[in-house]
């Protein structure tokens, strides 16, 4: 120790203007430096303000409506929607495939209780992906035989990509009645 080049002193000086170059944090800034404007109007609609008028929507009832994947959230499909969605994923390059549900046609527990799990993930493949199909129309056919075939079961098209090896799309393109 005696051999080091600095005193005790000069560390101890050293050390007191390294921890004065840094101020402490302080936690957020207080709220008195910031302007406050307070509304008196208990309205919903004027609660928010992106700078014009919120408008309030009516949103997915919860009762008796299951969610079952993407596009849910809307009224059925016609078949000339289905054909512009098939078509996305076939511009895509991906390979369409049909899936049937004949029980539930959603996520549900029942075997499992720990987190992440779920039944009702896994459908059965309404014949083999479509390997090489260019025409929407091809893929609605194999959508209204599956109907036929299963007229109590959930449908749905998926896209998969074949060179990430991923399921890149997937909705129901049929829904049983009452659904």
């Amino acid at each position: 120790m005696a051999s080091s080049g600095m005193s005790s002193a000069a560390v101890a000086t050293r050390t007191n203007v390294a921890s004065n170059m840094v101020a402490p944090f302080t936690g957020l800034k207080s709220a008195v430096s910031f302007p406050v404007s307070r509304k008196q109007n208990l309205d919903i609609t004027s609660i928010a303000s992106n700078g014009g008028r919120v408008q309030c929507m009516l949103v997915w009832p919860p009762i008796n409506k299951k969610k079952y994947e993407t596009l849910s959230y809307l009224p059925d499909l016609s078949d000339e929607q289905l054909l512009k969605e098939i078509e996305y994923l076939l511009q895509k390059g991906w390979v369409p495939c049909l899936e049937f549900e004949t029980e539930h046609g959603f996520v549900y527990r029942e075997h499992h209780k720990s987190p992440g799990y779920y039944d009702g993930r896994y459908w059965t493949m309404w014949k083999l992906p479509m390997f090489g199909c260019t025409d929407a129309t091809q893929v609605l056919n194999e959508v209204q035989e599956a109907k036929k075939a299963y007229p109590q079961a959930w449908v749905r098209i998926i896209g998969f990509d074949n060179v990430r090896q991923v399921q890149c799309i997937s909705f129901i393109a049929y829904k049983p009645e009452g659904y």
